[in-house]
This record gives C-alpha cells, sequence and structure tokens, in this order.
C-alpha cells in the first residue's frame, strides 16, 4: 500500500491509495461545494448541476457518455451533500485511462440548454418524490431548525419555487464561482498505475482555469428549539434529535465518534435497550456527522405519536445519564469493535475506500492508513470520550417532529 499525491499547477490535486493487490480500483471528483455555499436564489443548484455533469460536454452526448460509463463495466454515480458533490466510478484496471478521459470530460460539461430544461422536470419530480418521505422530510426541516442563520441551513434539494426560477446562467455562474481546480481534489484507491494517472489527469484537467471558491467557516452552537409539523396522513411520528459536535477537523473526532456508538448504535446502544428493546419506538440511534468547521450529533426516532413526548424524554435522559455517570469499559470496548469491523469490511474493496481518503484529504489535508485509523481509535480513552460527551453539551438539543401531533 503507497500514498501519492501532486499538484497540478492550477491548483487541482491528485491523491491515491495505491494497492498493487487489488482487483480493481476506484476513482473520483471530489468538489468541495454544496447547499452551504449557495445562495436563497440559487437553493439547489449543486444537486442540479450534479445532474447535469451527466448531461454531456462539448466531446460527448448524454447518450455517449451512458454508453461509455457501460462499456467499462463501471459502478459509477454521483451524490451532493451541504458540503461536497463527488462523482465517482469503480472500473477493472485496464479501463483506468478510459475512465479518467470520460470522467475529467464530464467535469467540464456543456450545460447546453436543452438538457437544462429536461433535467428541471426531473428535479422537481425528485423534490416531490422526497416531500412524501417523512425520514426525509423531517430531516431537511431538522437542519433548517438547528443550523437556523447558519450556511448549513439550506435544503440540498432546493424548493420548487427556487429550481423553478433557477435559469440555465444561473448554474453556469454558480460553476464558474465554485468548479476551481483548486477546490476539486481528484482521488483514486486500489490498483492504480500511478504515473498514468497523473499524466492523463494532466491530459485532462491542466487547461483549468484557476480562480478564488472559499467557504466562510463558523461553528455553529445550535438553536435548542422544539417544534412540530403536523401531517395526519402520516401513522407514525418522525423525531430528530440534535445537539453540536466537535467538527471534522477536530483531534476529538475519533472520541465523538465512539460516543455516538455507545448512545445510539442500532443495536447493544442505551437507546436501543432505553427505547427499541421495551417497544417504546421502532427505530431509536445516534450517528455524528463531522462537518466543516463543526458538527452535529443526529438522534432518529420512530414511534407511535401517544409515546413520542415520552421517547423524547427518555432519550434526553440518556445523554443526562452518560454525561453524569459515563459508560462502561464493555461498552466502550463494544463501540471500538463496532466502528473497527464496519470501516474494515468496507475498506476490502476500493470502492469502499474511495470517499474516507477523500474526505480525510478535503477536509484535513491528510492521508491516514485505515491500519492507522483503527489503532488511533482503540487508543481513545473512556476520559477523552467523556470529555466530548461534556464539552458538547448532549442535552442541549434541537428537536424536530413530523407526524400527527401538533407539537412535541
Amino acid at each position: 500500500m503507497e500514498f501519492k499525491t501532486t499538484t497540478l499547477e492550477n491548483g487541482l490535486t491528485i491523491v491515491a491509495e495505491v494497492n498493487s493487490s487489488a482487483k480493481s480500483m476506484a476513482a473520483g471528483f471530489f468538489a468541495k461545494t454544496g447547499s452551504r455555499d449557495e445562495t436563497d436564489e440559487v437553493s439547489g443548484v449543486s444537486h442540479f448541476l450534479e445532474h447535469m455533469m451527466f448531461k454531456g460536454t462539448e466531446r460527448r452526448d448524454p447518450l455517449e457518455v451512458n454508453l461509455e460509463f457501460d462499456q467499462m463495466g463501471a459502478m459509477y454515480n454521483a451524490f451532493t451533500s451541504e458540503e461536497n458533490t463527488v462523482y465517482y466510478a469503480g472500473v477493472l484496471p485496464e479501463f483506468q485511462d478510459a475512465l479518467l478521459d470520460l470522467m475529467g470530460d464530464l467535469l467540464r460539461p456543456a450545460l447546453r440548454q436543452e438538457d437544462f430544461d429536461m433535467e428541471k422536470e426531473v428535479i422537481l419530480d425528485e423534490i416531490a418524490r422526497y416531500e412524501d418521505q417523512p425520514t426525509f422530510k423531517m430531516y431537511e426541516q431538522l437542519m433548517a431548525s438547528h443550523f437556523a442563520g447558519h450556511p448549513l441551513a439550506r435544503n440540498v434539494l432546493g424548493t420548487p419555487e427556487s429550481i423553478t426560477a433557477l435559469k440555465r446562467d444561473d448554474m453556469q455562474d454558480y460553476f464558474d464561482r465554485r468548479y476551481s481546480p483548486g477546490n476539486v481534489t481528484l482521488v483514486g484507491v486500489g490498483n492504480i498505475d500511478w504515473e498514468r494517472f497523473q499524466t492523463k489527469a494532466d491530459e485532462m484537467c491542466a487547461h483549468w482555469t484557476p480562480f478564488d471558491a472559499g467557504r466562510t467557516l463558523a461553528r455553529c452552537p445550535g438553536a435548542a428549539t422544539r417544534s412540530a409539523i403536523a401531517d395526519p396522513k402520516i401513522n407514525r411520528e418522525q423525531i430528530g434529535i440534535m445537539s453540536p459536535a466537535p467538527a471534522a477537523q477536530d483531534d476529538s473526532r475519533f472520541a465523538a465518534q465512539l460516543l455516538s456508538t455507545i448512545v445510539g448504535d442500532t443495536s447493544g446502544s442505551r437507546l436501543y435497550y432505553a427505547l427499541v428493546e421495551p417497544a417504546i419506538a421502532d427505530e431509536a440511534n445516534t450517528a455524528y456527522d463531522m462537518l466543516d468547521g463543526t458538527g452535529a450529533f443526529m438522534t432518529f426516532i420512530s414511534t407511535d405519536p401517544a409515546r413520542a413526548t415520552e421517547a423524547v424524554d427518555i432519550a434526553i435522559g440518556e445523554f443526562d445519564k452518560i454525561m453524569k455517570d459515563g459508560f462502561s469499559e464493555v461498552e466502550l470496548q463494544a463501540a471500538k469493535n463496532k466502528i473497527a469491523s464496519a470501516a474494515t469490511l468496507k475498506g476490502e474493496l476500493p470502492m469502499g475506500r474511495l470517499t474516507a481518503v477523500g474526505f480525510d484529504w478535503v477536509y484535513r489535508k491528510e492521508y491516514m492508513p485505515l491500519a492507522q485509523q483503527i489503532e488511533l481509535l482503540f487508543s481513545m480513552s473512556a476520559d477523552d470520550v467523556m470529555a466530548v460527551a461534556r464539552e458538547y453539551d448532549l442535552t442541549k438539543v434541537t428537536v424536530q417532529a413530523l407526524g400527527p401531533l401538533e407539537k412535541i
């Protein structure tokens, strides 16, 4: 296993975890841009642009893009979050050059008006579909409530109004402001020919014009409010609970991950035994979301509306117990084993390692082999975890509910 990195003259960084024993390779362009980098007027443009990247370039039309991916047998896709847009694919090593030729070309899209008009209808349909998903709708409102006044409050998909009003030139302007080569990282993992990898990347990307595409960072203390969206068509009460957490750049992120697993893993955690096992809730779990300059602990609960307030009180009670009384060594060891097992299983394939390697570089400009990450994880003490629990008050929560209830 070798780590390689270089930077083109225009600022595009290329990183790779080269594993000659792997049977496949994966590559991805990580653009450091998402809904937090938008304005209200163009809300949803990052995600819309992600779709448009696959609609062709000056060299390829949309059909040719799909055919080339298919002919390589590629597993490919893209996703947009509040902070990043990632375009990725996994192929057999012999298709390395062809993959980089295609993906490098895609990152400079044609943005044809006819494709824009057609894809706008697709985006509007997607927004409508997600509106019918209670968990997603609750999550979006939870983010808006907790991060009120912060760029992270913006909806990734945008709204029907913002997407309808969006013009092709608005998207081009956003692309011209955010897709600077210095704001994009090309990541490779697996059986990669490094010399050819960087040579092809230079061929495809060296002509990209550099410009400033910064981001204002600010921690968010959280709104600590309670609200509910009443929807009588939903039978279960969907509840989101959010509190501040360490940022992606903080050394305490490993301790925060352990804390969230102890508190709310899907099995064997405090919330599992307090809510799921006694059938107060059919789902209760906590996750740690490390973000650029800030972070959040997010707890999701699904329960009978008649027990919703009880479930929230029990969850916050469990947070309070952890902060006051701590946890056992058995709980800590189980959390370490769970996280290490999940990371190891995911990392056995290049496609599974791609986002880990990519985001380590995007957020911290560092490379950390999986073995080193696991070693660092296992070095965390109970005091390390408790320091996070006490610094980031787990009981200072924003609560958002969606379901039959008028209030929570």
